[in-house]
């Protein structure tokens, strides 16, 4: 391996690729085995935007599309977020990109250097710190604490803030916590970080997944930070490929160039579809799907303390719940390990977020249907 693989292999671990492995294992030998694991919804398109794919197949816009998106698409992301986020854009500053994950890669190396440094929460999704490394920048994982909902303050900031220092890239609802950041410290947090010059990276990949607030982007605080967003999760198309993001008028040039070099254009018959994500039809499908994962929440928390698995901070957002399982006498490696084998329920030991909790804290996906909900307690009822 290069030193540069070596250094990416070296900084992810990824025990959820392992448990979805040992998972499928077990399938193979005829277990029924109930995935707490991966975030993927269950949900899948509706069925109209399916129905725009096939029309659009069928009439050949197949071909290559403008490397920043094709025009409807962003003007109707633009008028979801007047219509539900808060804030007027101009279409010209959304960009079309292949996932949240092509979105995250392009804005990391259009903005940062080599020897350039990040900060982020830790708890956070791995996978995030890869983009940081792939631009030769480094990730600085910060200990956050339940007080502070397990999320990045303005005073951590300040605190880690050293001349290495580019900016900060925070998620709101988070991937592995499914906790928001509170308005007034979001506000603390972008003033912090533009009082430095720094950049932030905002992660809204849940944003329309908000159980107790009205969800507002954090574009209605400032219009000059970069803000992720996806089809992936609220959508239901996963498998899609298909997200954008928010830059200031002044990166949307450099992000084109980029964005033509390494991808050419994300994939334009799922551009055409997603245009029929923002109809009051597929609208209404999503917000029934939103309530349904809510339930799910709402029916998992009380029983999980039941059981002795404590969660620390209640969930206002995502599909995840961050579970403490101390009381067990296990770390979290061998307690994943016992669910799936004793159980046939896979969960993700906290190992895969950040060092802080890594021995203590698992997360569970909820992004299934609440019967093998019931199911999972049943059989966790019959092991702990």
């Amino acid at each position: 391996m290069t030193r540069f693989a070596q250094r990416i292999d070296q900084a992810l671990t990824f025990h959820a690729m392992e448990v979805t492995k040992a998972a499928q294992q077990l399938r193979e030998q005829g277990r029924d085995i109930i995935s707490l694991g991966i975030g993927e919804p269950d949900f899948t398109a509706p069925p109209i935007v399916v129905d725009t794919l096939s029309r659009a197949a069928q009439a050949g816009l197949s071909g290559y599309s403008p490397a920043l998106g094709i025009m409807p698409l962003r003007s109707a992301v633009a008028d979801y977020y007047q219509s539900h986020w808060g804030t007027e854009l101009d279409p010209g500053r959304i960009i079309i990109t292949a996932g949240a994950s092509g979105a995250l890669s392009l804005a990391c190396m259009t903005l940062l250097n080599p020897g350039d440094e990040i900060l982020m929460p830790d708890p956070a999704y791995p996978a995030n710190s890869n983009f940081i490394l792939c631009a030769g920048a480094t990730p600085r994982l910060i200990p956050c604490t339940a007080q502070g909902r397990f999320q990045l303050t303005a005073d951590n900031i300040a605190a880690h803030w050293s001349d290495k220092t580019r900016g900060v890239l925070i998620a709101s609802p988070s991937n592995p916590t499914g906790t928001s950041i509170e308005r007034e410290e979001l506000v603390r947090i972008i003033q912090t970080v533009k009082e430095r010059n720094g950049v932030v990276l905002m992660d809204e990949i849940y944003l329309g997944l908000c159980y107790d607030r009205v969800p507002r982007s954090a574009l209605t605080l400032d219009q000059d930070i970069v803000v992720i967003n996806s089809f992936s999760k609220y959508f239901n198309m996963t498998g899609w490929r298909l997200g954008w993001m928010v830059v200031p008028e002044s990166m949307v040039g450099a992000v084109e160039k980029l964005a033509a070099s390494l991808n050419i254009c994300p994939p334009t018959l799922a551009q055409h579809a997603a245009i029929s994500c923002f109809t009051d039809e597929a609208l209404a499908i999503y917000e029934n799907r939103r309530l349904a994962f809510m339930e799910r929440r709402d029916f998992l928390l009380p029983e999980f303390e039941k059981l002795g698995i404590h969660v620390p901070v209640k969930p206002d957002g995502a599909f995840y719940i961050y579970a403490d399982i101390t009381q067990h006498g296990l770390n979290s490696d061998q307690f994943a390990h016992k669910l799936l084998h004793e159980a046939g329920v896979a969960v993700v030991p906290g190992l895969d977020f950040g060092p802080a909790y890594a021995d203590k804290m698992i997360r569970v996906s909820y992004a299934t249907a609440l019967d093998r909900l019931h199911e999972v307690i049943e059989r966790l009822q019959r092991i702990l």
